[in-house]
């Protein structure tokens, strides 16, 4: 008998949010979850709880394998399962956490804490920092918040703050489903979080181990399910950004991409109450030039400022209204082109750049309001690539050389990204330039991404690759030049340790095998 909260879902199927692939689910094998009826809050939230155990318990009667599936906003097949998902997007309750239910050894304020249940989208936790009494912030995201908080997590999502850090960096506390009668709170030792009448709350076992914490917080779902997160959070901000055009591809501006030293650029200093908050370099590569110091970029940086009420907030482009199939279609033709599609790129992306890539005067807005709900038309490329800071202009130089052989239906994009603890988090590096190429959906996008793999390889250029999007050439031997030996098998280590045999089986999948995790 399926227990209250819990759907079967009748579908064989299932597309991303970016329609770049479908993927065949086993009939019958996929559910919906919903907070059943309860009095409290605290009484529906351990009723889910039991139905992610009844969950579990269900997939090892049946020989079937689950995962947890919020806004399907991820480009590959990372988080998902053969046989069937678990749609939590309803799961989305989020509350602020009281001086009662914080440790005492909790070294902020009890205010800094906020409690997300794993279907709460970016974008709506968002809305309600923003809109209590004492307004509050999330300290960094993704350009687009249709995710859930629990998805951009797991597959490290990282925006471009590079004084803090990814979105995961903000979490200090995960409620993980990890068995059929088991459940557990995990938060690093040395940055504890949750009091005893938290944990009584949650009615959940503690492990407070950093390595633990770290291993599981960019685990894409194949720890159990993530139930709730802890967010650390700040008081609500403003954001200024400033968009340049033009900007000769010199020295000074290398020496910016390289060292984060602003200095020799024409941009404004920073002051008492307005520090840069996001750096990020733009290129059209298929921009016809003599010679590479007469190439130009396109500048975004915003600054950080105190939050007041007297400003206009931001007016995002309304330009990009095509029908919905627009992308879709072009994709189709250049597929359809074969080799001959090459001669149309150039011309497709230099009119994409003159028209979403015009400098504006400053725009101001809460972290929330620069960064919305993107809605994606038609069948999106996009593939991100970490790398140190320091090799990020002998990338750009590279990158342009394998784009004439290569042509890529897109634009790049260079944004920095203070590095991570995570254990397979892949802005590992101290300060990680992410390296970010996204265009139309087409073999010939996958063609310049495998290009640019087998070039950083065979210069010995450490990279890694976003889980959450293209990165068809991962394996076993890939992750562990990637991350270490030590640090990829502390990762498996912690999975057998949280994941009885039977239970940890439900949570693999064809990507884990692929690169070794399983």
């Amino acid at each position: 008998m399926i227990p209250t909260g819990v759907e079967k879902l009748p579908i064989s199927k299932w597309t991303n949010k970016h329609e770049n692939f479908t993927h065949k689910l086993k009939m019958g094998s996929s559910f919906s979850l919903y907070n059943p009826p309860g009095t409290t809050r605290r009484e529906r939230y351990l009723a889910t709880t039991r139905n992610f155990q009844w969950l579990i318990n269900y997939a090892k009667k049946h020989e079937i394998k689950l995962r947890a599936m919020g806004s399907g906003w991820s480009f590959t097949k990372v988080g998902l399962s053969p046989d069937g998902i678990v749609n939590t997007s309803p799961l989305n309750f989020s509350f602020p956490i009281t001086a009662k239910y914080t440790s005492q050894k909790y070294k902020n304020t009890p205010a800094d804490l906020y409690f997300v249940q794993c279907g709460t989208l970016i974008y709506e936790l968002n809305r309600r920092l923003a809109s209590r009494n004492d307004a509050r912030s999330i300290k960094a995201s993704g350009a687009s918040n249709g995710q859930t908080l629990a998805g951009a997590t797991a597959t490290g999502t990282h925006g471009a703050a590079f004084k803090f850090g990814a979105v995961h960096d903000a979490i200090v506390g995960i409620h993980l489903v990890n068995g059929s009668d088991k459940h557990v709170w995990i938060e690093r030792e040395s940055y504890p979080v949750a009091s005893k009448n938290f944990l009584k709350w949650l009615d959940a076992d503690v492990i407070r181990d950093d390595d633990v914490f770290n291993s599981v917080v960019v685990g894409f779902g194949s720890f159990g399910f993530i139930h709730g997160l802890m967010i650390e959070t700040s008081p609500i901000f403003l954001l200024e950004e400033h968009r340049l055009g033009n900007l000769p591809y010199n020295d000074a501006l290398k020496k910016a991409m390289r060292t984060l030293d602003f200095s020799s650029l024409n941009i404004e200093p920073e002051e008492e109450d307005k520090s840069l908050y996001h750096f990020e370099v733009l290129f059209n590569i298929h921009e016809k030039v003599d010679n590479p110091s007469n190439r130009d970029a396109f500048l975004k940086y915003i600054y950080k400022k105190p939050y007041t009420t007297d400003y206009i907030p931001v007016k995002h482009s309304e330009l990009f209204t095509y029908g919905e199939d627009l992308a879709g279609i072009i994709s189709t033709v250049l597929d359809a082109l074969g080799p001959s599609s090459e001669k149309l790129i150039p011309t497709l992306v230099n009119q994409m750049f003159s028209l979403a890539f015009k400098p504006t005067p400053p725009q101001t807005g809460t972290l929330g309001e620069i960064f919305n709900y993107t809605k994606f038309r038609g069948k999106i490329a996009s593939c991100a690539i970490g790398i140190t800071a320091e090799n990020s202009p002998r990338v750009v130089d590279a990158i342009i050389e394998i784009n004439k052989k290569h042509s890529f239906p897109g634009g790049l994009a260079f944004r920095y990204v203070k590095g991570t603890s995570a254990v397979l988090g892949f802005t590992r590096f101290k300060q990680t330039c992410v390296l970010e190429m996204d265009g139309i959906e087409s073999l010939g996008a996958r063609r310049f991404y495998a290009a640019v793999w087998d070039h950083l390889e065979k210069e010995q250029i450490k990279y890694t690759l976003h889980w959450g999007k293209i990165n068809f050439n991962l394996n076993e031997e890939r992750l562990k030049w990637m991350y270490g030996e030590e640090a990829f098998g502390l990762w498996k280590k912690v999975r057998e340790e949280l994941l009885p045999g039977s239970t940890k089986a439900i949570f693999e999948n064809e990507f884990m095998k692929q690169c070794g995790l399983d």
